[in-house]
């Protein structure tokens, strides 16, 4: 049986080549080499630096079954203004994930549509033409039926996984070596046999594609191949050491490891009160890049994380906030630099806009750019919240410099003076009530923009904000639409504790935490003045007792709190004001001594405006680099914790705007690797510290993608 398996791949390559046969013929310009090369994996690798992901593109598809073309998940066709731009912002390399699912024949041979086949090779063609390295893969499939598949049906799953490789590497075979083959996105399976069986089968088929390729000729023969971890994880140190030892036993010079990142799970999200890039997230980033340095690069393996980013975007954007996302990203890509582990950009049309080919959110490309060549300087907050009626005095904030000089700090074009406007010392800039003053204004919300420069790295930028305290009104619906009026008066929101009145237990859902996922279990509408609750029932309200009050307190980064009750009743709720406007607006104003004592972030509410340099985001020392998935396990996919649909990084569409969710009909997209992992130990970790600190005001709930 074991030779028959050996046999297998090459009866398949025999098998496949005629149906294949054609493909290239019909592609244009197709790029082919007749040489085969030999070079450098290392230097290969590092020629990536750095990479981008093309998401939600051929990665589409329909769970039942409904073939998709590439517009299907909300992103326009690829064309070569898109390719040529992408190249043109810096990138080197290009990811392309690829679900077959659905654009495959019957068994036994699986024929994948020559149509779609057509299209991928024409995406890779401009790609390579834009002199990108190009990986490709099989993405999707991983869950959709190779994880249950390997278990359950294994033999006709291996020959699925056997056929599609064949015709792959038969397409493929004289394609330049710029071209990489990754053998399976974020492998994971669903039998009973646990991590020990999913391991033997993820080898099985690594195994299965690697001789595949290396034995179906031409460029194919030292072609780089790009070899995930179990679930793409690299927390366990056991997933690390057997993705290293199956490459060590191979004695192949052309293989690189691949692993995903999206960051400390609590902040990726936006949970458990740690809204903000703190040393916990900071040491995250240095254990697990270490681990994999010491494990592959410093051996001669290069190591690519293929997909990073923060599991929040999958929600939206604006879950993690703009300063702190900044910091994370920054951090993140320095030390990975530093490093010499590739990175490349997870983007499913949420960071660069393929329509207009532009960034939705530049300060976040400008900041990702500079992390290529060396370290940015960033601050504490990157806020000023000025409260109306209240006098106006001088704010301090805390620069990490990152080796970097302070510049100039300017409003517009105008350079403001220091002494006059500001004062610098050391790491400590406080801007002047004078000139604070000269923004305030009746207009609630954002009204001036600081920008700092240095002598390296992007600007730092502060936003100067005039605002009230929010005002929360009675409201009453059914739980499908029911949502909460709020006039935010130029506050933004941080966050939303859940907690029965009765008994001050924890409510709703991620339920060993009081403070819930921003974006999954509620989330702002500014434009409609109302805090919304995502998909009603099947979230937030699903995991509400039947009549039992349960108080909301909603965090704001201007240090303001607002409480409110809820009941739900049958299939309706009622909401209720806690301080009518007039009676006790309970903002959390800076001298009131309150101390929300979120956990992980050591911001204690403090206002901007209060000259505090310990406000949110002040711990986190951005520690310089050598400085060295939902709420406990259940059952996927049940709305219940982080490792639901609520976090998958291939979220249907742009969801860059999506603030108030909108489901992907139809489509049930997966949870990544990296997410599942980190919902089992984090689970564990947090439902002990809960229990020790009487679940201790509690960290924040659920998960991602």
């Amino acid at each position: 049986m074991r030779y028959l398996k050996l046999l297998l791949p090459v009866l398949l390559l025999i098998g496949l080549t005629i149906p294949t046969i054609g493909f290239a013929e019909e592609a244009e310009n197709v790029i082919t080499s007749t040489e085969t090369p030999t070079y450098d994996i290392v230097q290969y690798a590092n020629d990536m630096q750095p990479g981008w992901n093309l998401g939600n593109t051929f990665d589409g598809f329909d769970t039942n079954k409904v073939v998709l073309d590439e517009t299907a998940w909300g992103n326009p066709e690829v064309t070569k203004e898109l390719i040529t731009k992408i190249k043109n912002q810096g990138f080197n390399s290009i990811r392309i994930p690829i679900t077959f699912d659905t654009r495959l024949g019957d068994a036994p041979d699986y024929t994948i549509n020559p149509e779609f086949l057509s299209r991928v090779d024409k995406v890779v063609n401009l790609s390579l033409e834009a002199d990108l390295k190009v990986m490709i893969n099989i993405h999707h499939d991983s869950w959709s039926w190779v994880a249950n598949g390997m278990p359950s049906d294994h033999e006709t799953t291996l020959l699925k996984f056997n056929s599609i490789w064949m015709q792959l590497s038969t397409h493929f075979k004289d394609y330049p070596s710029n071209l990489m083959f990754e053998s399976l996105n974020e492998p994971q399976f669903w039998g009973d046999g646990g991590d020990v069986q999913g391991q033997q089968f993820l080898n099985e088929l690594n195994d299965s594609f690697y001789e595949i390729v290396r034995n179906s000729g031409g460029t194919n023969e030292t072609r780089a191949l790009v070899i995930p971890s179990y679930y793409t994880n690299f927390e366990n140190q056991v997933h690390v050491d057997n993705l290293y030892n199956w490459i060590i036993e191979k004695e192949d010079p052309y293989i690189i490891s691949t692993v995903h990142y999206y960051g400390y799970w609590p902040f990726s999200v936006n949970i458990a009160g740690t809204s903000t890039f703190d040393e916990q997230t900071i040491n995250h980033i240095n254990e697990n890049f270490n681990r994999i340095y010491d494990k592959f690069t410093s051996n001669g393996i290069p190591v690519v994380v293929g997909e990073f980013g923060l599991l929040g975007f999958d929600q939206n954007t604006g879950t993690i906030q703009q300063g702190e996302k900044l910091k994370f990203f920054e951090y993140m890509i320095s030390y990975a630099e530093q490093k010499g582990i590739i990175h490349m950009l997870w983007d499913n049309g949420q960071h660069f806009n393929r329509s207009t080919l532009e960034w939705n959110d530049p300060q976040l490309y400008d900041m990702m750019k500079a992390s290529w060549e060396g370290r940015s300087s960033t601050a504490d907050t990157d806020f000023i919240f000025m409260k109306q009626g209240q006098e106006i005095t001088d704010v301090t904030r805390t620069f990490n410099l990152n080796g970097n000089q302070f510049v100039s700090l300017k409003n517009g074009d105008r350079t403001l003076v220091a002494g006059e406007d500001y004062v610098l010392e050391g790491d400590k800039l406080t801007l002047k009530a004078s000139l604070l003053s000269q923004f305030s204004s009746d207009k609630l919300g954002e009204t001036s923009v600081l920008t700092t420069t240095f002598n390296e790295g992007a600007n730092w930028y502060f936003t100067i904000y005039n605002h009230d305290t929010p005002i929360v009104s009675d409201s009453s619906g059914a739980i499908s639409d029911f949502s909460i009026p709020m006039q935010f008066n130029g506050n933004s929101l941080k966050t939303m504790e859940a907690i029965y009145v009765d008994d001050k237990s924890v409510a709703g859902p991620q339920n060993w935490t009081s403070y819930k996922e921003f974006g999954y279990a509620f989330a702002p509408s500014y434009e409609d003045n109302a805090i919304t609750f995502p998909f009603g029932k099947d979230r937030f309200f699903k995991e509400i007792e039947e009549n039992r009050s349960v108080q909301l307190t909603f965090h704001f980064w201007s240090g303001e709190k607002v409480e409110y009750i809820i009941k739900k009743d049958g299939d309706t709720v009622v909401g209720t004001t806690v301080n009518p406007p007039g009676e006790d607006d309970n903002s959390d104003t800076p001298d009131d001594g309150d101390n929300t004592n979120e956990p992980g972030n050591d911001d204690n509410n403090d206002s901007p405006d209060d000259g505090d340099t310990n406000d949110p985001g002040d711990d986190d020392n951005n520690g310089s680099p050598g400085d060295d998935n939902s709420q406990t396990p259940v059952d996927k996919n049940t709305g219940t914790s982080g490792e639901n649909g609520s976090n998958d990084h291939s979220n249907q569409g742009n969801t860059n705007e999506n603030t108030n969710g909108g489901e992907s009909k139809g489509n049930v997209l997966p949870n990544t690797a990296t997410t599942d992992y980190h919902s089992l130990i984090l689970g564990f970790v947090f439902l002990i510290s809960g229990s020790i600190f009487a679940f201790f005001s509690r960290k924040k709930s659920s998960l991602y993608n």
